[in-house]
């Protein structure tokens, strides 16, 4: 474990076996359908690449940047889009995949959805490894996964693809930070 993990939340055993869970799943829903995955950068990275492994039909893949941090790690309420999409999205089944659903990223995630629905797709869904349901829907917000991984407390969490001011995204599992690493005792 790293020294500056306090507690592991989700092993990296866990991770692989939900993912492989999602992927079949995914694999039934969308047989013979035209289907692009859509990471949402950069937290995405390492659940999108395990969760394409893990589908077994024909599908593209392409990365978005939508930003609404900056450069702290409290969200500004400003959502722009950092990096569009390369592949077209008209008339296919688009599934947005993104590390973590909670109040912050679900005010992104819903402009980001907004924007692909323009770009008239057949259906879009979205995956995500973790949901934060609790302080989202205490805050009326309605979106909810069609695909998750785990649903997770309201704590800040880091690895598999999340970090903490850029550091920890590599950890093969998912953690909590102790305390003295974020000022918080």
């Amino acid at each position: 474990m790293h020294p500056d993990i306090d507690t592991i939340r989700i092993t990296e055993e866990e991770i692989a076996s939900r993912v492989a869970a999602l992927g079949a799943q995914i694999t039934r829903d969308y047989e013979g359908k035209d289907l692009i995955l859509i990471g949402v950068l950069t937290g995405s990275t390492l659940f999108m690449a395990d969760l394409v492994r893990r589908i077994n039909i024909p599908l593209s893949f392409d990365f978005v940047s939508v930003s609404s941090y900056g450069a702290s790690s409290k969200a500004s309420g400003v959502v722009k889009i950092l990096k569009d999409l390369d592949e077209p999205v008209e008339s296919r089944h688009v599934i947005v995949v993104e590390d973590v659903l909670n109040p912050a990223m679900a005010r992104r995630l819903a402009y980001l959805l907004d924007l692909l629905s323009a770009r008239k797709c057949a259906s879009i869904r979205v995956c995500t490894l973790l949901d934060k349901p609790m302080r989202r829907r205490a805050l009326g917000i309605d979106l909810e996964p069609d695909y998750c991984g785990f649903a997770v407390e309201e704590e800040y969490v880091v690895g598999y693809g999340m970090d903490y001011l850029g550091r920890y995204r590599s950890l093969p599992y998912i953690g909590t930070l102790k305390p003295v690493i974020y000022g918080g005792g």
